[in-house]
């Protein structure tokens, strides 16, 4: 017979409650400054986590565009980790105002609910919430007005698709997302978008061609990685001590040329 201790754990692991248990350590084990600051426009409010470095200058400012199950403690630790590294980090919360009863993630009752409420979204409204975002962080004291857009899955859909309407920022970081397939919206791309891709994820990888195709057609810089035996969403999974040694290898490699490609903006 199992104990309640058990029965416990065992529940945690089934709803997934436990899964991000690494990424709610990094954000209580940091000594960083978090907030949780409302981003104000037309009004609209954009809830957004911010962390700042422990630095004595002016940082870079990374904007990260969470994954399809929206604001979720990985994404919050990610946003630590950048500030861990010198910069200043803001991860808005696209579900925010959702409905007068979700008016935030945290406030749905599953992932899939948040998952599914996403996908509702206007897409106007969420470059409109970027863009509101970008302008916050921009002018922070903290930062050197250098602004760059990270996003993962969905959130790599949303940097790819932030840079076809958004020349006002700096370079974008697209992980694992769906590249625009559309001219057009290619052409007036120009900031340098940096790629990340994992090896074991054809559904994505699937679309590279086409999309180093129409980047080459307008002269846009479009850089990309393909980490060996790495699947979709491997920097989430490779911050898991207990993820697979390709995931975490993908991720640390990743995460070394994240850094290289800040700091190398002026």
């Amino acid at each position: 017979m199992k104990t309640i201790t058990q029965l416990i754990i065992n529940f945690f692991i089934v709803t997934g409650l436990a899964a991000q248990d690494f990424a709610i350590n990094q954000l209580e084990n940091s000594p960083r400054h978090h907030e949780w600051v409302p981003v104000e426009y037309d009004g609209r409010t954009v809830y957004s986590f911010v962390a700042y470095p422990e630095v004595s200058e002016q940082a870079h400012t990374v904007i990260v565009i969470h994954e399809n199950r929206g604001l979720n403690d990985w994404a919050r630790s990610f946003t630590d980790q950048l500030a861990e590294a010198g910069y200043v980090a803001i991860a808005p919360d696209l579900l925010s105002e959702f409905s007068d009863e979700y008016r935030r993630t945290s406030d749905f009752p599953t992932s899939d609910a948040a998952r599914d409420a996403l996908y509702q979204l206007d897409p106007d409204q969420i470059t409109a919430d970027l863009n509101a975002v970008k302008e916050y962080i921009r002018h922070d004291d903290a930062t050197t007005g250098t602004v760059v857009v990270a996003g993962f899955c969905w959130g790599g859909s949303q940097t790819f698709r932030f840079a076809t309407n958004s020349s006002d920022f700096d370079a974008a970081l697209m992980f694992y997302g769906s590249a625009p397939t559309d001219a057009e919206a290619v052409q007036n791309i120009s900031v340098p978008l940096h790629a990340f891709y994992g090896e074991n994820d054809q559904r994505i990888n699937a679309g590279i061609p086409a999309i180093e195709e129409l980047m080459s057609q307008f002269n846009n810089t479009f850089e990309y990685e393909i980490y060996d035996g790495a699947g979709h969403g491997f920097m989430r999974t490779g911050d898991d001590p207990n993820g697979s040694a390709a995931n975490i290898t993908a991720r640390n490699d990743a995460w070394e040329r994240v850094k290289r490609i800040i700091s190398s903006l002026e």
